[in-house]
């Protein structure tokens, strides 16, 4: 028997615009009334593994007791005030906390709402930070093949239009520079190549470090980074790593880019910052960059303020939620949740539709030959209890880092026995 949706989904839906969604021919979304820990619990009962975090941000699962405490303590002292001539301690402290984190060299933070605004911000440095050096042609970004940034008019213009979601601006977006990523010696020196005979045309190369997320979860080796900052500084570009998706923990180490060794110009931050519970993002300049901008002329200030930037609850809930990376064993959960994904997921290898297997950290990709039916093969999921939302030809787990080993089992066994005989 169908389970009538609840009055407020019913009358809602008339009025709401859902992303990533055709509108007209596509079902009403699940109905959530409340979450906990790693689980999601629909308005009929079901209750459902989430196993991708909310689009990767809830790493310590929902409703962390920590964190809740820290935003309700907030709530009742200082919600939020304008960040134009004033300032609060809890973004304060936030900014000291981000850049002991990532570590020498990486010293000022400038808070936004969101991922995509963040690398906007990333943007604006790099071409202004020429600008200020009189060498205002710097304006292009070096990006990559299979890369994604965001879904605003800066960041469309550095995604890979060929999987991105964007081809309906091709044309009024201002289409940068792209490139394959230099994987291999032959890559690389096409790239050093290119960039012989136009570096004086562009202000940064950007990347997302170990792992292109949301373009389909590609996978390369910290060597590619390295071999991104030697190019960098052989031809005196500014070096963006776009660690919304990687990082906190996500690839294994705290910041993808730990794992090659290399220190990023400009790294923006979001997703996991809050721990999943509020909007918050950063972009944190390097002293170079920053340096670049200190001077007597006004012209030479970075000109941006989002509204609620800095927001103080999300501020706090960011501070829990570096308590808990600090307090609880995040990384070596980590390290367990990739041993489970690399057994659980193996025996899709052998499954004929099946391309790739994919493993980082607390990432797992099972790339098919071709896109699925994602509607079907997301209600398979939630007939096995499981809520897993496919990327274009890509199913991927990125699960909470506090997920109990037989739930990501559960999850596993999901993937492998829906991939198995997926749904027509």
């Amino acid at each position: 028997m169908k389970t009538a949706l609840p009055a407020w989904l019913a009358d809602g839906h008339r009025h709401i615009w859902l992303p990533y969604t055709q509108m007209k021919t596509a079902a009403a979304p699940m109905p959530v009334v409340r979450t906990q820990g790693t689980h999601i619990e629909l308005a009929d009962g079901r209750i459902l593994i989430d196993g991708i975090a909310s689009w990767w941000t809830a790493c310590h699962g929902y409703n962390h007791p920590h964190i809740a405490q820290a935003v309700r303590a907030q709530l009742d002292s200082l919600p939020h005030v304008m960040f134009g001539g004033l300032a609060h301690e809890p973004a304060l402290t936030l900014a000291r906390r981000l850049c002991g984190l990532l570590g020498p060299g990486l010293e000022r933070v400038f808070f936004t709402e969101s991922g995509s605004v963040s690398v906007e911000v990333a943007l604006k440095m790099a071409m202004q930070y020429w600008f200020n050096q009189d060498e205002p042609q710097r304006r292009r970004i070096v990006a990559f093949r299979g890369g994604y940034h965001g879904d605003t008019f800066g960041t469309m213009a550095v995604c890979d239009p060929g999987v991105g979601m964007h081809a309906a601006f091709d044309g009024a977006v201002p289409r940068q520079d792209l490139h394959e990523l230099p994987t291999d010696d032959a890559r690389a020196e096409a790239l050093d190549a290119w960039l012989r005979g136009h570096a004086d045309h562009v202000a940064a190369l950007l990347v997302e470090p170990l792992v292109q997320g949301a373009g389909g979860m590609r996978m390369h080796a910290p060597a590619v980074l390295a071999r991104l900052r030697e190019m960098a500084d052989r031809h005196g570009i500014l070096l963006i790593f776009d660690e919304i998706f990687t990082g906190f923990g996500r690839t294994g180490t705290m910041f993808a880019f730990e794992q090659a060794s290399v220190r990023p110009d400009i790294v923006t931050l979001s997703k996991a910052l809050t721990g999943g519970t509020l909007p918050l993002a950063a972009t944190v300049a390097s002293r170079r960059v920053f340096e670049g901008f200190w001077s007597d002329d006004p012209a030479h200030a970075l000109m941006h303020g989002p509204t609620y930037m800095g927001n103080a609850l999300a501020c706090a809930a960011a501070l829990a939620s570096l308590d808990l990376f600090e307090t609880e064993p995040r990384l070596a959960q980590v390290r367990g949740i990739e041993r489970a994904l690399r057994d659980g997921l193996a025996p899709c290898k052998a499954l004929p539709h099946v391309r790739d297997v994919r493993v980082q950290g607390a990432i797992g990709a099972v790339e098919l030959d071709r896109a699925p039916d994602r509607a079907a093969l997301c209600r398979a999921f939630l007939d096995a209890g499981a809520w897993i939302r496919p990327l274009g030809s890509v199913v991927y787990l990125t699960p909470a880092f506090v997920m109990p080993p037989e739930e990501l089992r559960r999850l596993t066994d999901a993937v492998c026995t829906v991939l198995a005989a997926p749904p027509a």
